[in-house]
């Protein structure tokens, strides 16, 4: 078991990691309830494999267990309602607890549910996919998405707690880790060569879910996360990095309609790749480091530019898409791009005939 934290003063939290942490859920998370109830948010996917074992480790507490159906789709208004109508329903109060136990969807939806319950109340986080482990349960973003763009609607609200049950991953579809691995990737990408050339060298492991491999690729993740975060909560500077590709693949999930086509880790592999590739169009950052991401991703299987080309047909309508970004000041673009492999760097006001361009070459190139 391993103990990462994120120092946020008095709203500073502990991200446990380990194996079989699930089973010894209750203990876990037994020290931060302020009263003996609490509500599991939690999908269909997820309680078919995994609720059993929750509910009996927290056998000790009055649990209320909501259950959604799975996909992005729940990031929405009627899901937000859903699950604000199951706690008025249960009689909660902002001395209870809400968990998030599935994926980013349900990470994000649960917490941005608890911030606005009754103004507020304490919510955990278990995780239970790797992308949501290393990447959307740490940082206190919350969300839901709407007809403009990915996670407009949201808050800053941290957990009490996180808990990453790394054994809770094996269940999971290749792809899915697959998916998650990408933000694994971007740590390295954005601000630790050594941490690349690792992953470079050990991610088949990392994807194998080998138990030491997978430890090391979650801990690294959330200590550059926890770092990141804790300079910078409010994502006012430094904390931008954490979003390298994140402006394309966004476009990309709009454009993908936020259905089960494109997962968010598969397009964010996709929008890193654009991101170096743009990058270095700019001058920014050296073909030989665009080659090296590119060979990294193409020998682990990941999502390629290649693989989203059917999404990449009308540039100017991505465009308009990233036009909608949460990062962008004053009707001007803010990218994550890089001067190097582990040198990510936030670029505001950012050339938007350049990007149309590289869009059109896209479009062209991908789809002749």
């Amino acid at each position: 078991m391993n103990s990462v934290t994120v120092d946020l003063g008095a709203r500073s939290y502990d991200i446990v990691i380990g194996e079989d942490l699930l089973a010894q859920a209750g203990s876990l998370i037994g020290p931060h309830l302020k009263a003996k109830r609490v509500a599991v948010v939690t999908d269909e996917n997820v309680y078919a494999l995994h609720g059993k074992t929750l509910e009996a480790a927290l056998s000790a507490y009055e649990t209320h267990m909501i259950v959604r159906p799975a996909g992005e789709s729940q990031k929405s208004f009627d899901g937000l309602q859903a699950v604000l109508e199951a706690l008025f329903k249960a009689g909660f109060d902002r001395n209870d607890t809400v968990i998030a136990f599935g994926g980013g969807v349900i990470g994000d939806l649960t917490g941005f549910a608890a911030s606005t319950y009754k103004r507020g109340c304490q919510f955990i986080q278990i995780p239970t996919t790797l992308l949501s482990q290393v990447d959307s349960s740490v940082g206190g973003k919350t969300a839901i998405n709407n007809e403009f763009g990915k996670n407009l609607i949201g808050a800053f609200y941290q957990p009490a707690l996180v808990l990453a049950d790394t054994s809770v991953l094996k269940t999971l579809p290749e792809r899915e880790v697959k998916a998650g691995y990408a933000e694994v990737v971007k740590y390295g990408l954005l601000g630790d060569r050594e941490f690349f050339d690792w992953l470079d060298t050990n991610g088949e492991d990392v994807l194998s879910l080998k138990p030491e491999a997978i430890a090391h690729a979650v801990a690294v993740s959330c200590k550059t996360k926890a770092r990141i975060v804790a300079a910078d909560e409010r994502e006012r500077g430094e904390r931008a990095l954490l979003n390298l590709g994140h402006t394309f693949a966004h476009a990309l999930e709009i454009e993908a309609g936020y259905s089960g086509d494109l997962l968010h880790g598969e397009a964010v592999s996709a929008g890193m790749e654009m991101a170096f590739e743009f990058s270095a169009v700019q001058g920014l950052c050296s073909e030989t480091d665009v080659k090296k991401v590119k060979s990294h991703f193409k020998q682990l299987g990941l999502t390629s530019i290649k693989d989203v080309a059917p999404l990449l047909k009308d540039a100017h309508k991505i465009l308009s898409h990233m036009d909608q970004d949460k990062k962008n000041e004053g009707g001007a673009l803010t990218l994550i791009l890089a001067r190097a492999i582990g040198e990510a760097f936030v670029q505001k006001s950012a050339p938007r005939d350049a990007v149309l361009n590289y869009l059109v070459h896209l479009s062209e190139t991908l789809n002749a």
